[in-house]
């Protein structure tokens, strides 16, 4: 950069054409921006609070209530391993995420668009589409439930109003979206108290919940693919995306002990935020089982729990609230839904823009993405009824996990490379971590598929033909899917970040490459999604 300018660029990136200017990543003229001081102070972690909480909601959404509320009505305290699991791995796969945005200034899709060639850029960006939408229909289900709990409306009827309620929200985010969020963390806040306050009615048993917490077990019929929901449902392919894009919003000091500093606060924020929604999850899934094993448990209630779902699960707290369960339960029940379909808007505008260099307003992909979540979700609220919608919300948890190595391969091949990530890449011991960890969840995923395929096949009483034509399709995906995980996993990479101010441990020679480095247009994107504000502009998207 010319030399004219006294101010350090924040954020130094290249385009999507890989052509470059002299403007900083986001502008320094926008006062609602969060500015982090160049000190050495603990004060610094403020600044950077907000990102790992709005990305923790999506660990306690309607999907997540679901999955929980059957867990523990099936399997008591059985499967409680899978939630510290999937917690611990959250923690270190989304501090990745954020490393990654903090440190080269650009987030994963548009890292993915920049590393893959045409055709696999284009179905990583169909299969994170595909994510989007299976993460937005446990929202639009559980809103659906909720109003059926508060105003007596039919599920399917739900189901199509879920549309106008995402608009309308939506339309409200420019008065302020912390103020919004705030609002709605509360009522979340409140059902998890509400939970909390259930335990001490529950009593459940201190050592089961250890034992379930310490010691793996899956038995019984169903308890694999209850587990993959279960994981499916914590670790979600489109909060990578997310997290990587969030951390953009802060300008933070491009020096070598200013970009250590944030990833380490990135970190704590995050483990804050994460620890938090795993006790939600723990005290739901304990509340559960203790209640629906319980010996002294009402023929009605004990019904329920055989197909429990959020429709059905106001009944726990009972004890608490009384007459009242049912609505707090379902406003609570409500604002996770809603607050959800914010992370998943987010998700969405940074995916289409990262992935295809392409903006919509967000109403206009909300109203997209929505769509696409409503017909199946209509559909079988109209034939299955709430049970059936319950179902739906299971499988598409697990469509979560199967599709979560299609973005964590990359996130975990990029932040291990010195070409991108500089001095900052993963150390020996964090790469060896998170790969096992990828691999685990890759196995458990492919194991249950095959198993699960080979059952249909030998005890689904199908016809010869039909079994023979279904099995070649079905081993053919199968191959597909190991075929592009291996494509990832084996590809090396080839662009490197234009970061020369990253790859040196000198900071003045940092600052000096990076007043000569290369800086991306304003990320008005990353701004105005995470601060937005009214604007007249008529360009802004």
């Amino acid at each position: 950069m010319a030399g004219s300018s006294s101010v350090q660029p924040q954020f130094i990136s290249s385009t999507g054409n890989r052509s470059f200017s002299n403007a900083p990543l986001i502008e320094n003229s926008d006062p609602e921006q969060i500015i982090v001081p160049d000190r050495k102070s603990w004060k610094n972690l403020f600044a950077y609070m907000g990102p790992g909480f709005l990305v923790s909601i999506a660990y306690i959404d309607p999907g997540n209530f679901e999955t929980d509320l059957q867990s523990g009505a099936q399997y008591k305290y059985e499967l409680l391993w899978i939630i510290l699991v999937a917690s611990c791995a959250a923690l270190i796969i989304q501090s990745l995420a954020a490393n990654l945005g903090v440190v080269t200034g650009k987030h994963l899709a548009e890292h993915c668009r920049n590393e893959y060639p045409r055709i696999p850029n284009f179905i990583l960006w169909v299969l994170a589409e595909i994510a989007i939408v299976a993460c937005d229909i446990p929202e639009v289900i559980g809103t659906a439930f909720a109003l059926n709990m508060l105003f007596k409306i039919p599920v399917w009827i739900g189901v199509l109003l879920t549309g106008l309620s995402t608009l309308v929200l939506l339309a409200l985010q420019q008065y302020g979206v912390r103020k919004l969020e705030l609002f709605i963390a509360f009522l979340v806040c409140t059902i998890a108290g509400c939970f909390f306050a259930e335990l001490g009615y529950a009593k459940p048993d201190a050592k089961e919940v250890l034992k379930g917490l310490f010691v793996p077990q899956l038995k019984g019929n169903g308890a694999a693919g209850l587990a993959i929901s279960l994981l499916g449902a914590m670790v979600m392919p489109h909060n990578l995306f997310l997290h990587s894009a969030l951390v953009l919003s802060r300008k933070i000091p491009r020096s070598m002990h200013g970009i250590k500093d944030a990833c380490r606060f990135y970190m704590i924020e995050s483990g804050f935020a994460l620890v938090l929604a795993f006790l939600i999850n723990v005290s739901i899934i304990s509340v559960s089982g203790a209640v629906c094993n319980s010996q002294n448990i009402n023929a009605q209630d004990q019904e329920k729990c055989k197909d429990l779902d959020l429709n059905k699960a106001s009944f726990l707290l009972e004890n608490v609230l009384g007459s009242w369960s049912s609505k707090l339960f379902a406003i609570a029940l409500l604002a996770s839904g809603q607050s959800s379909t914010i992370t998943g808007t987010y998700a969405g505008q940074y995916v289409m823009q990262g992935f295809l260099d392409l903006r919509l307003t967000p109403w206009l992909r909300n109203f997209l993405t929505r769509s696409l979540a409503i017909v199946p979700s209509l559909i079988v609220a109209i034939i299955g009824g709430s049970s059936g919608a319950g179902k739906l919300i299971i499988i598409a948890s697990m469509i979560l996990s199967f599709e979560l190595p299609f973005a964590l391969v990359p996130l975990l091949k990029f932040t291990s490379s010195k070409t991108k990530m500089g001095i900052h890449a993963n150390s020996t011991t964090i790469s060896s971590i998170t790969w096992v960890i990828g691999f685990l969840i890759m196995a458990i995923n492919i194991y249950y598929l095959a198993s699960s395929f080979i059952k249909i096949l030998l005890h689904g009483h199908l016809k010869l033909v039909a079994a023979i034509f279904l099995g070649i399709f079905g081993f053919l995906g199968m191959a597909v899917y190991l075929a592009g995980v291996a494509y990832l996993v084996l590809r090396r990479n080839k662009e490197a970040t234009h970061l020369v101010a990253l790859t040196s441990e000198n900071p003045q020679i940092a600052n000096e490459s990076g007043n000569a480095g290369l800086c991306s247009l304003p990320r008005e994107d990353i701004a105005c999604m995470q601060l937005p504000q009214r604007r007249s502009n008529a360009n802004d998207l």
